[in-house]
């Protein structure tokens, strides 16, 4: 495994920011891990020459991967406020709403973003299973796991290889699995490990997981968001023309405080809202037969009527979803025609008609009861 020294040593010959000074030797790098055969690297540079230093960035990449002993290599371009710079406006001025992304990625006809104010109310299954229900109704869908810090689609998938480079040697290819094209960080880095990054090295992933990846033709890319409402929210609305966000919660108040906060996001950087998922809605006793709200029932339809946006549908809490995801094997293939899959194919079915229908052949949202 190389160690920070060879890859200092390997980098010598590339100009940093300047165009003359040594990289190692210009105090651009601003943080370099090696781990398992996996080199992330990170240069500061002024936003302003952004697009310009990526050349620098692309050939650093290059150089690390040739290195012996490198499995993979990731280089991000982090931000350095250049000294005479206009200073931020003040705390009280009301910052302005960020505009919608105009660069499209090559081939994706739609984006849509699966998000939720806050973690652990199930928004990557949801997301995984909704791209799952979409490739059934006949749609070419990759999947994107912008949860950088909390990469699920791995597990969820049941992926465990490595993507391999584009034929150039300047992209990755896509994993598939049961239909779908997936990317993740995940595919890099071992379960264990944890990503310490800041923000902008975190936006340059996310940009380059978007544009480096070889994604082909796609009806819809699934962009699987970490929870909350911060950097990768900001960027995928600014850098990509969203087509939409679903947002997904739990039927109880905490959970729903937090998807107003999401929703109140999303129409401020003017992505449409294609609906709300009540995931959890219900627990039916696979012994009895009998039914329990554990975390109430009802709160995201009722919060969607309040916001004038389409309910999506209810996804109940499950023991073979939950079996059936640790598994890898995600309960729309491996039970696709149990009453859990079609309540997922039913928020499909509906957001495809948001998508392409306008909404206008969408049937209501069903109330799907097991038992």
């Amino acid at each position: 495994m190389p160690s920070k020294d060879d890859v200092m040593a390997a980098l010598a010959a590339i100009p940093g920011p300047d165009g003359r000074t040594p990289l190692p030797q210009s105090g651009a790098i601003d943080g370099v891990t090696i781990r398992d055969g996996k080199v992330f690297l990170a240069i500061k540079v002024d936003p302003a020459r952004a697009g310009a230093m990526e050349a620098m960035r692309s050939a650093v990449e290059a150089k690390l991967k040739a290195l012996p002993g490198v499995v993979s290599a990731l280089v991000t371009l982090t931000a350095q406020t250049p000294q005479g710079a206009p200073r931020p406006a003040p705390a009280h001025e009301a910052p302005r709403p960020a505009a919608r992304g105009s660069r499209p990625i090559e081939g994706v006809k739609k984006i849509i973003a699966v998000a939720s104010g806050k973690g652990g109310v199930g928004k990557s299954t949801t997301a995984c299973n909704l791209a799952l229900g979409l490739s059934r109704l006949g749609m070419k869908v990759g999947v994107l796991d912008a949860d950088l810090f909390g990469p699920s689609m791995p597990k969820l998938f049941g992926i465990t290889e490595k993507p391999a480079l584009a034929p150039d040697g300047k992209g990755l290819i896509p994993i598939q699995k049961f239909g779908i094209k997936v990317m993740s960080i995940g595919f890099l880095v071992g379960e264990d490990s944890a990503i310490v990054w800041r923000g902008p090295m975190v936006i340059s992933a996310l940009n380059q997981f978007l544009r480096d990846v070889e994604w082909g033709e796609l009806d819809v890319l699934v962009v699987d968001m970490p929870p909350g409402t911060g950097d990768v929210q900001l960027t995928m609305a600014q850098n990509v023309p969203l087509a939409g966000a679903v947002i997904v919660s739990t039927p109880q108040d905490l959970s729903l405080i937090d998807a107003r906060r999401a929703i109140a996001m999303f129409k401020q950087v003017e992505t449409p809202l294609l609906g709300i998922v009540e995931n959890m809605s219900y627990f039916v006793c696979p012994h009895c037969g009998g039914r329990t709200d554990v975390f109430a029932h009802g709160g995201a339809r009722h919060e969607a009527e309040k916001h004038g946006t389409p309910f999506l549908g209810e996804i109940p809490l499950d023991i073979a979803i939950r079996e059936t995801s640790d598994g890898g094997a995600p309960i729309v293939v491996s039970a696709p025609d149990g009453p859990q899959a079609k309540a997922y194919l039913a928020v499909a079915e509906r957001v495809r008609a948001e998508l392409f229908e306008g909404g206008k052949r969408a049937r209501p949202a069903p109330r799907i009861v097991m038992g």
